[in-house]
């Protein structure tokens, strides 16, 4: 038996419960993974109350750093116990002790790498990595708006697009968080709690706009951001912080200046074993490089923390990676 958190039904924070229940066996193609870290993202919140649907009851999470206890059958690209690695696809969900990974988006971790920032890598690193050389593909001299540009996906975005050479704007709420969005390279922050974002976005753009906005906050800023871009530009849609947004009238777009919106997801760009690779490998790149810079909250929550994991991620407190540990 091992330790897991379980949800039996949507709703708050609360309903995550601490079970003891049976160790997973690994299937084909999966590798059975004693976690020593387990992410907490935002996209968990979205489970949790039902935003995105699951067969319950369940346990939840999708990334996780470890140790291999046991290799299943099939294709697992050579992992082998003992190894110590790093995932973003767990059919059995990463809140307990032990999970069940997909060998084909796990990865070793390199030896310059601890098992927080490990983890920290994965759903983040390479979500932000999906994102502007995916979703849409930044590059030298593209505009780009960053909502949220403080929190924990909003600073890579950030770091990312000016790796690849792209000038960047972010909006934040507070001076404090300002601070986190220009020294993760923001070009302009924007405090949306004190000037109109798409005034200011169209300011310092002299009327032009920008070629990609990255809206994390949902309903509040969506209509807004298609008023910040340029003619045929788009809206990547990755997430929904102040709640669903409202249905998107396609003659808008047009209206607009022909503008596009994806509403992008991970898995889609990491479903081959070559894709996972090579967003992973250039990921691990950039840290090494210091060119991508993660930064892991404190404190480190534990397993049977988990609630208030929750209500520390929806209170907008994270400005990096949100972590449990398991002892």
């Amino acid at each position: 038996m091992m330790r897991a958190i379980r949800l039996h039904q949507v709703g708050g924070p609360e309903v995550l419960r601490m079970e003891h229940v049976a160790v997973p066996k690994p299937s084909v193609g999966q590798l059975l993974v004693r976690n020593t870290v387990i992410g907490v993202n935002y996209i968990d919140t979205y489970h949790r109350t039902g935003a995105y649907p699951m067969p319950l009851p369940a346990t939840i999470g999708r990334d996780g750093a470890g140790i291999v206890e046991e290799v299943g059958m099939g294709e697992t690209f050579g992992f082998k116990k003992g190894d110590r690695v790093a995932y973003c696809s767990t059919p059995s969900g990463s809140y307990a002790e032990l999970s069940t990974v997909n060998a084909a988006q796990t990865v070793l971790v390199p030896p310059h790498l601890d098992d927080e920032h490990a983890c920290a890598a994965m759903i983040q690193g390479l979500t932000a990595h999906a994102f502007v050389k995916g979703a849409y593909h930044v590059k030298e001299g593209s505009k780009v708006l960053v909502h949220a540009a403080a929190g924990g996906l909003g600073r890579l975005l950030v770091q990312c697009s000016k790796k690849l050479g792209a000038y960047v704007i972010g909006t934040t709420s507070t001076e404090e968080k300002k601070e986190i969005a220009l020294a993760a390279g923001c070009d302009e922050v924007i405090l949306y709690s004190e000037k109109n974002f798409v005034e200011e976005t169209k300011r310092i753009t002299m009327g032009r706009g920008v070629d990609v906005v990255y809206d994390s906050v949902g309903k509040d800023t969506l209509l807004g951001s298609l008023d910040c871009l340029t003619r045929r530009g788009c809206l990547v849609a990755c997430g929904n912080a102040s709640g669903k947004p409202a249905p998107l009238e396609l003659g808008l777009l047009s209206a607009k200046g022909s503008l596009s919106v994806t509403r992008p997801t991970l898995n889609d760009f990491i479903v081959t074993r070559p894709e996972f690779e090579e967003r992973v490998n250039e990921v691990f790149r950039w840290i090494q490089e210091d060119k991508m810079k993660l930064k892991v909250m404190q404190p480190i929550f534990k397993l049977e923390d988990a609630q208030e994991a929750h209500r520390f991620i929806e209170a907008r407190k994270s400005v990096g990676k949100v972590l449990m540990r398991l002892e």
